[in-house]
This record gives structure tokens, sequence and C-alpha cells, in this order.
């Protein structure tokens, strides 16, 4: 695979911009610079991979194409035209523009959206004949574009889904909490898998879930796809090989004490059904991982929780609630 080092832009979640600054440091990438709700990044084509499978707390993983100065909506349709988009996708696979604008001096950013699409198109057109079509909600490729008050940068999405959804979850509770949010609020925390953790107010999980895996150390990304994954310089073998190493690196063995309650027994069902879709049922069956439900915990005294475990509620789960408001 390729060496060649690629700027990428990582879109994390505000207050977030440090845990995924070190997570690029665990992964070996040390050239990078957050801004608010985001970090820039350099890394080759494996790191993109890496940082895609291993992040906690990124949202999304976009690869830079390009950036340039503009003027008008045909600087900017003629420098997308100039991208050769032939070297990252095919004009059979189908395509989506998002574009997003601050402070843009031009009238229209539909109509600066729709010269963006026919650059691509015409792109393909003129060298093959063929042009992609377009895809509004299951897209092979989505292209983002931004546009500040004087430059335009063009992005490939690396990601594909969101990078908080993990590939596992069927039932939510009402109201759920985003995966890589949940993720945020243990790490800011500042809660150790030595702690016991419990959360009173469950729901569907996620904070349990999200806890389960970083003490363990399975990777977020193990059980889904990603955008990458249709690119035509994609390795399979390579990726392959990144996802049995990730398998490899997982401690079944480690001694975690995780405990979630609600009062809905319906909801429970469906935090246990969860950490199970979640790769968790080992966790379960030897008790490392717990729902119940509240009002019955209260009522039967032989399954009170361990005093360890309430005292957590004092402190590890009392950081994390407390940092809800910090997050968007």
């Amino acid at each position: 695979m390729s060496e060649k080092l690629n700027k990428y832009y990582a879109v994390v979640p505000l207050s977030l911009e440090s845990l995924f600054e070190e997570e690029l440091k665990q992964l070996g990438i040390t050239e990078f610079k957050s801004k608010k709700a985001g970090c820039f990044f350099t890394t080759t084509t494996l790191g993109m991979m890496k940082a895609n499978l291993w992040t906690r707390y990124a949202s999304r993983i976009l690869l830079q194409v390009g950036e340039r100065n503009y003027r008008t909506e045909d600087d900017i349709y003629k420098f997308t035209f100039s991208i050769p988009w032939e070297n990252y996708f095919t004009e059979k696979q189908s395509i989506k523009i998002s574009l997003s604008a601050k402070n843009c001096p031009l009238k229209s950013i539909n109509f600066l959206t729709l010269r963006v699409k026919d650059a691509v198109c015409d792109r393909f057109r003129e060298r093959s004949g063929a042009r992609p079509d377009v895809e509004k909600h299951n897209p092979d490729i989505q292209i983002f574009v931004f546009v500040d008050n004087q430059k335009v940068t063009l992005y490939l999405d690396t990601s594909g889904e969101s990078l908080f959804k993990r590939g596992w979850r069927r039932d939510k509770g009402e109201a759920p909490l985003k995966e890589n949010l949940a993720a945020g609020l243990i790490g800011l925390s500042g809660w150790e898998p030595s702690q016991p953790l419990y959360d009173p107010f469950c729901g569907s999980g996620t904070i349990i879930i999200e806890a389960a895996t970083i003490a363990i150390n399975m990777a977020p990304g193990i059980t889904r796809r990603f955008g990458f994954e249709k690119f035509k310089f994609f390795n399979s073998e390579v990726w392959q090989t990144l996802k049995t190493e990730a398998r490899a690196a997982i401690n079944w063995d480690v001694d975690i004490n995780l405990a979630g309650s609600d009062i809905s027994t319906q909801i429970i069902e469906k935090a246990s059904k969860n950490a199970q879709l979640a790769g968790l049922t080992k966790l379960l069956i030897e008790r490392k991982i717990k729902f119940f439900h509240a009002m019955q915990e209260r009522q039967d005294q032989r399954r009170r929780l361990p005093e360890s475990l309430l005292r957590t509620l004092l402190t590890v789960n009392n950081q994390i609630r407390s940092l809800l408001p910090l997050l968007p």
C-alpha cells in the first residue's frame, strides 16, 4: 500500500478534540492540529483506515483532495473539474454532494452545489463517455465541499455512515445517546476499567456498552463497513489484516464490574440485547456486565449491588453526568 501522506479532516464533537488527539498519538499519527469541533491531520492511507477502525470519538473522517482560492462560481467549477476523480472512483458508482459555507459571498449555495456536481459529472463524461448517478440517500461516494470567504476545499468521505454508528445497534431506548458522545463522557470523566461503573438511567445501555468495549480494547469499527472500502485503491487484504489484528487485541480476561438499570423492563431487555449485538455476550454471561430493573433491585435485597459499585455511583457516574452540558 502507498506510503504517500495525505491530508485529512476529522469531524469531532465539541469538547472531545483532545481525546481524539490522544487516539491519533496512540495510532502513531503525530502531525495534527485541532480546531473547534474538528481536527486536521496527516497520515497514509493505512493510517486513515486505522483511524476509522479505532476512533471512539470522531464522527467522520474526510480525505482532502484539493483546496484553492476562488472569486466566482465558475472558478469553483473549473477547480472541481480539474480534480482527477477517476483516481478515486468510477462512473458506475453513485455520488452525493454535500456543501457547507461560512461567510461565503456567493449568492446561492444550492446553485453552487449543482455546479460542483456538474463539474464532477462533466469530467467523467469527457473521459469515459458516461457519468456517475446522483443518489441522495445511500450513495457509494460522498463528496464534501467547504466554502469560506476566500477558499473552497474538496473532500471525499472515508467513513460512510457516521462513525458513532458502530454497526450493531438495532433496539434503541427513548432519545438514545450517540455512541461517540457516550465514549466522550467516559473519557472526560477519567474513568478507568479498574473502577466499577453503574449507570442508574442506562436507557439502551450505550454508556455501559461503550465502557465495556473500552475496557476490553475492542475496536469500535470492528463490525461495520466504511466509505473507503468503495475507493478504487482500496486494498481488501490489508484491511482484513487490520481487522484480524484488532480482534486479536481484545482482552476478554479483564476484570470489570459494569451495571446499568432503568425503570422500564422493556428498555432493560433492549439494553441487554444491544450488548449482545455489540459482541459482548461473553461479558453478560460472566456477569461482568449487568442490566436490571431499578425498582426490582430496591425490592430484592438478595440482589443488592456491591457497596463498591454504589460508591462508584457517587464518583465516576456523577462525573460523567456532570459533563453532559459540555457536549452538543
